[in-house]
């Protein structure tokens, strides 16, 4: 889940709680801008063995919402700052800075900050891009740069009045990531693939079908992204569940679809109106569905058997999906939560912050955030709520859109087969939603519903030991190939 991300300051709970991208990302610490803006280090070199900041699975967080998007205006004088700072206009850059940084970081300090990049990191070899993501009352721009020895951001942090409250150099987060090595249970061999296009107009999307070699028709699955702007293989760090789904169940015959979110592929046209408006509906549901029909219209694909997978915040979903397209063969949960979102972004909040123990700071942040979830449950919340009184800034439509929902208790009401799949060693999506899942489901047939735990995984049903934290998804791994071959079994055998 990453829009309104989670991080430990609740900028992107999976950077403050998912960003700049606009829905929920799975909680995890991330430093949130200072209100005393901290100057680009001078002294201490920028290391290119850093490791970056763990980033909270993009897909998998319980709480996933939206996060408000950075104006395109500001990003762009993001990039033009970092131009000028980068071919030293010195003067236009101190221009920029608030009193503050003024006073912290006059022209003499930026100077030597930026004549300190090219000793320690070599040549400049080209800016990769730009990034945003919101915090409270400031839009965070990241500039990416490669450098003959390595690639760094610099992060620029703009206040309400669009001048430099902070400016600093951090481990790159956009870095070209290593190549993807399959995971043993992958046949190359087996299948093919081909890019596709999800839906049609203004917010099309590009995909990948994932085909088994042959003529079909083949069953096939959908696959819906957990919060926040995520792309088709739901990269996280350097794992990519949503590939590992694709190739491993195409090697054992089954068509898969993936696409990229609507939040990522267009999130330069999620302007402050949009997202005022904005639900689940356009946020993931109408997407899925689009895919579903896509896959219809596919002459290798069995339209009696066309399946839709939900990975945390997609498996929230996904009784809504079902019950809108009641053709849909079936519907296989993968960490979806059944409590309200607000309460599961409270929670992880805690977690993640009780690793290391809760600071002051952070007790004043869950107090905060707890104040917020009340209002969100407050019966007198209404579409004119103002945004930044609610958890992440997230507009009040997109919780009233949500209110009242239980995803467990509309399942309950669908004709279609249930898989419901969850790891013991989830601490996003924990035993308490797999129980809900169990209890609500309890009178559906065995045949109508199944459900599996696997104690040993995590959120990316990955495995692992001992207690989970954010910093497990920067370990590369794949999706146990006991989960790809139960959902191949039981799409199979349907």
């Amino acid at each position: 889940m990453r829009g309104w991300f989670f991080t430990k300051t609740i900028i992107r709970l999976a950077p403050l709680l998912g960003a700049a991208s606009v829905l929920f990302a799975c909680a995890q610490p991330t430093p949130s801008p200072q209100a005393t803006p901290i100057p680009v280090p001078t002294s201490t070199p920028v290391s290119t063995n850093t490791p970056a900041p763990t980033n909270t699975p993009q897909a998998p967080i319980p709480s996933e919402a939206l996060t408000p998007a950075v104006p395109a205006e500001r990003i762009a004088a993001g990039q033009t700052f970092a131009d000028q700072f980068l071919n030293r206009d010195y003067a236009a850059v101190v221009a920029q800075f608030d009193a503050t940084m003024k006073s912290v970081f006059p022209i003499d300090k930026v100077k030597e900050a930026r004549e300190s990049l090219e000793p320690q990191l070599g040549a400049f070899q080209q800016t990769v891009g730009a990034r945003a993501e919101k915090y409270e009352q400031y839009d965070i721009v990241y500039v990416t740069w490669e450098f003959e020895h390595g690639t760094i951001d610099l992060k620029i942090v703009f206040d309400q009045a669009g001048q430099v409250a902070g400016l600093f150099y951090v481990p790159s987060q956009a870095a070209r990531p290593a190549s993807y090595a399959p995971p043993a249970y992958v046949n190359s061999s087996a299948f093919r693939e081909q890019e596709v296009t999800v839906g049609s107009g203004e917010w099309a999307l590009p995909g990948t079908l994932t085909l088994p070699v042959g003529d079909g028709p083949f069953p096939a699955v959908v696959l819906v992204h957990g919060s926040g702007p995520n792309d088709r293989d739901e990269t996280v760090g350097p794992n990519k569940p949503f590939r590992d789904l694709a190739w491993g169940s195409a090697s054992r015959g089954i068509a898969v679809l993936r696409y990229e979110k609507r939040t990522k592929q267009h999130a330069a046209k999620l302007t402050d109106e949009v997202l005022a408006k904005l639900t689940v509906k356009e946020e993931t549901i109408d997407d899925a569905l689009a895919a579903v029909a896509l896959l219809r219209q596919t002459k290798e694909i069995d339209p009696a058997r066309i399946y839709v997978l939900g990975h945390s915040w997609g498996g929230y979903l996904l009784p809504r999906i079902g019950a809108a397209d009641p053709q849909i063969a079936g519907l296989i949960v993968m960490a979806g939560p059944v409590r309200p979102q607000e309460d599961l972004m409270l929670e992880q909040y805690t977690y993640i912050f009780g690793l290391d123990g809760i600071s002051d700071k952070e007790q004043a942040q869950l107090d905060e955030l707890a104040a917020q979830v009340a209002r969100v449950q407050d019966p007198g919340l209404s579409a004119a709520t103002p945004a930044a009184d609610l958890p992440l800034g997230i507009p009040a439509s997109y919780w009233l859109d949500l209110r009242g929902y239980n995803p467990a208790e509309v399942a309950k009401g669908l004709t279609q087969p249930m898989l419901i799949l969850q790891g013991g060693r989830d601490y996003q999506i924990t035993a308490v939603d797999f129980e809900g899942w169990q209890s609500a489901l309890a009178s559906r047939s065995p045949e109508g519903t199944q459900l599996k735990l696997y104690p040993n995984l995590n959120h990316l049903f990955m495995a692992g030991e001992g207690k989970s934290t954010p910093a497990e998804y920067e370990i590369a791994g794949h999706v146990a190939e006991q989960v790809v071959g139960d959902i191949a079994d039981w799409i199979v055998l349907r």
